[in-house]
């Protein structure tokens, strides 16, 4: 049990990180458009509340790749520099080529799927491709064109989450503002705070300045399917843990039933001897509690030794990541396992030598 939860835990803390590295702790947008200008918010009253740090910009629209007859769907996100430091972009690079181009103005970065789909490679100069952006409030006239056309060189592929992996191209805010023709506008602002500091309450706070018109999500909430998921997995889970303690509890009552038996002659000297039927009862319900709790430490002792051995070690490699497989130890999962083990020990144990007790009589 202390294994598989921790090996979970694991897992989870993973899979959470993957999903919200891009994504700042608090996010702002409109609640009708999907874009909207800076200047629609006090973003100096907005770096005044206690407890944020910084924001950045970010810009999201459906473009159109291609690679001479390759093409493919995209979903650009362009932002500023600040985005890029605090998504820790430079770590999510495919064996970091293009870190370099990071702070220059005009990046471009692929999803490492999309990058591999337009046949592109790591360090190569033929990363040139064509970017296709629909035109904004455009009438379609014959012979016009209903996008964008600009050239861009690829300068390297990201490593994230498979979502992203698969359809993100990771563009300068600057550029893509001037070809959407969109200078000052955003699709939602990005709000980073300190790590000690309530996130509710700075949600608080930035929804009175913003108003109603705005709509000011945690990364909770922006992700909740996902933390939802990831809960209702760990319940589940826990459950089929203790269904399987229970069949393990069988044998607990198998060895208190033989011990009993083996015991007659014992328990009717005891019992000339003035030993009161409650006295006789705790005798084997103390001894059945003695053998449950030593099998419980021992599992609690050894799944812990088992789960620092993989952390320090990393014996166990998580298949195609060239990672350790996670593990992480939660307190309260001790205590779940510790109170679920003795609860269930104690019923395992009173029952069942209280009726063969009773036949003995």
């Amino acid at each position: 049990m202390v294994i598989l939860l921790s090996a979970f835990n694991g897992i989870e803390q993973m899979i959470a990180k993957l999903y919200t590295s891009f994504d700042a702790p608090i996010t702002i947008q409109h609640q009708s458009r999907k874009t909207f200008f800076v200047r629609q918010i006090d973003l100096q009253e907005l770096k005044a509340i206690n407890g944020v740090q910084a924001f950045s910009k970010e810009l999201e629209e459906l473009v159109v790749l291609r690679k001479n007859q390759r093409w493919i769907n995209a979903n650009m996100h362009a932002v500023d520099a600040e985005f890029v430091k605090r998504a820790k972009v430079n770590a999510h690079l495919i064996n970091q080529v293009g870190a370099e181009y990071l702070n220059n103005p005009g990046f471009v970065f692929l999803g490492a799927d999309v990058f591999s789909k337009l046949k592109l490679g790591l360090g190569s100069e033929q990363n040139n491709i064509q970017l296709y952006a629909p035109k904004r409030n455009m009438k379609m006239k014959l012979g016009k064109t209903p996008f964008h056309i600009q050239p861009i060189d690829v300068a390297g592929a990201l490593n994230y989450n498979q979502e992203l992996n698969s359809n993100a191209l990771l563009w300068d805010y600057n550029a893509a503002s001037l070809l959407f023709d969109q200078v000052g506008a955003v699709t939602r602002i990005h709000v980073y705070a300190d790590s000690n500091v309530d996130l509710l309450e700075i949600q608080r706070c930035i929804k009175q300045l913003v108003g109603p018109d705005f709509l000011v999500r945690t990364q909770l909430e922006k992700n909740e399917l996902i933390y939802k998921t990831s809960r209702s997995e760990r319940l589940v889970v826990f459950i089929i843990l203790l269904f399987v303690f229970v069949l393990a509890s069988f044998n607990l009552i198998a060895t208190l039933t033989m011990l009993i038996h083996e015991k007659q002659a014992n328990l009717q000297i005891l019992k000339a001897l003035g030993m009161t039927p409650q006295n006789r009862f705790l005798i084997f319900f103390f001894e059945g509690l003695l053998l449950s709790f030593l099998g419980i430490v021992f599992g609690l002792v050894f799944g812990l030794l088992i789960c620092w051995c993989q952390q320090y070690f990393g014996w166990l490699i998580v298949p195609g990541a060239n990672v350790p497989f996670p593990i992480v130890f939660k307190a309260k999962d001790f205590v779940s396992i510790l109170f679920a083990s003795s609860v269930l020990a104690f019923l395992f144990t009173y029952f069942p030598v209280r009726f063969l007790m009773r036949k003995t009589q």
